[in-house]
């Protein structure tokens, strides 16, 4: 399997890079690798999709951030089985279409007819399929790590009643636009320089609506609000999409209903914290247990484990429980907890304690104490070689 490049490598921006030298830097490279320009050349076009993957992961904040962290491991689960699909995973079509439009008279063509169900340029006044939408939606720890169900509410774009999405009032029908004579698109420019554009008097449909549908005003949708149930699968992370197909903004003219992308934002929990499939738990250990040795009681996704510690376990000091960490968003395993031993020195201490615990420092010696110990001879080192030194 190939290595995977460094995605500010690939856009040829530095890793500070701003939002808008990310997109900048992703336009000079769509134009140059776009399969339209460079027809037949199956380079170019892998190259073009390796482009829009980083773009995709760089222009999302949240994705961005688990890249920075993390590198392709991090974005792994934002992306289906196999990695990257440009079909399925790419949500800046407007971006591209943007970018691309007036080289190509609007509709894309080539790798969009591909890659985005079109079949090629549509004919003019013909179905066009609805955009796609992205929700973001936060969600808790607990919901991440067994699943969930969530409804949302979204307000969407449906076709008109009235008039069934022609947009036309009853009894009349769309006119050929003369602006463009039907085709949708104009040519402007001299000599050898000529741009197609699409038309700017019928938006690219070839035809016009004369006497428009009241209830929508000629645009053939209407505004309302969809209640949709959304499943959230046990194991998603920060960055985390949800494809749902036909839930988009409904399509023009009898067009299929774009797809709509749920972005997953989970919330910090104050107990475990997440690094791929792995936990990490800070746990709280009485100082007179770190010394004693004895058994702890640590919190897991199943409920509490009892860890065992030898006597001088010292702060910081990390324990693996394996397959005790999060499930893993492709349905096979789990990842790790790790637990991390944080000694805690008693605070508010009564008379007796006070003097239980002084009795300790005064029978106490340096060989109970190593670290404190190996400290001192550390620091009486560096003090010698500066008195050899003449300082």
């Amino acid at each position: 399997m190939a290595v995977k490049r460094d995605y500010y490598e690939l856009l040829g921006v530095k890793r500070e890079a701003s939002p808008d030298e990310i997109k900048k830097a992703y336009r000079r490279l769509a134009m140059k690798h776009h399969p339209d320009r460079n027809q037949g050349d199956a380079e170019a076009e892998a190259r073009f999709k390796e482009i829009s993957e980083a773009y995709e992961v760089l222009s999302d904040p949240g994705k961005r951030q688990q890249y920075d962290r993390f590198g392709h491991e991090g974005i792994k689960s934002a992306f289906g089985p196999g990695g990257f699909d440009f079909s399925r995973d790419f949500t800046h079509m407007a971006d591209l279409q943007d970018i691309l439009g007036s080289l190509f008279g609007g509709g894309g063509g080539g790798i969009f007819g591909d890659l985005f169900g079109g079949g090629g340029r549509r004919p003019a006044g013909g179905p066009q399929r609805g955009v796609d939408l992205r929700f973001d939606l936060e969600i808790d720890f607990e919901e991440a790590a067994f699943g969930s169900e969530r409804e949302i509410t979204l307000p969407l774009s449906k076709d008109c009643e009235k008039c069934g999405g022609t947009g036309v009032a009853a009894g009349s029908r769309r006119e050929t636009c003369r602006q463009c004579e039907g085709q949708g698109v104009v040519i402007s420019g001299v000599d050898f320089f000529r741009v197609r554009e699409t038309c700017p008097v019928c938006g690219g449909t070839g035809s016009v609506v004369t006497r428009p549908c009241a209830t929508c005003e000629g645009s053939g949708r209407v505004k309302a609000r969809r209640r949709l149930t959304l499943r959230i699968p046990q194991g998603v992370e920060t960055g985390s999409r949800l494809r749902i197909a036909g839930k988009g903004e409904a399509g023009l003219r009898g067009g299929p209903a774009g797809d709509l992308y749920v972005v997953l934002r989970v919330r910090e929990h104050p107990v475990f914290q997440r690094h791929g499939d792995d936990l990490l738990c800070d746990v709280p250990v009485r100082c007179e247990t770190a010394a004693l040795g004895g058994e702890v009681q640590v919190p897991t996704m199943e409920g509490y484990a009892k860890l065992k510690i030898a006597a001088g376990t010292e702060s910081g000091k990390v324990f693996r429980l394996r397959g005790k960490g999060m499930p893993s968003v492709e349905g096979y395993g789990h990842g790790d907890l790790h637990v991390r031993i944080r000694v805690e020195v008693p605070v508010h201490l009564n008379a007796a304690q006070r003097k239980l615990l002084k009795e300790l420092e005064e029978i106490g010696d340096a060989s109970n104490y190593p670290a404190e110990r190996g400290f001192h001879a550390q620091a009486e080192a560096f003090y010698e070689r500066r008195k050899a030194m003449g300082k």
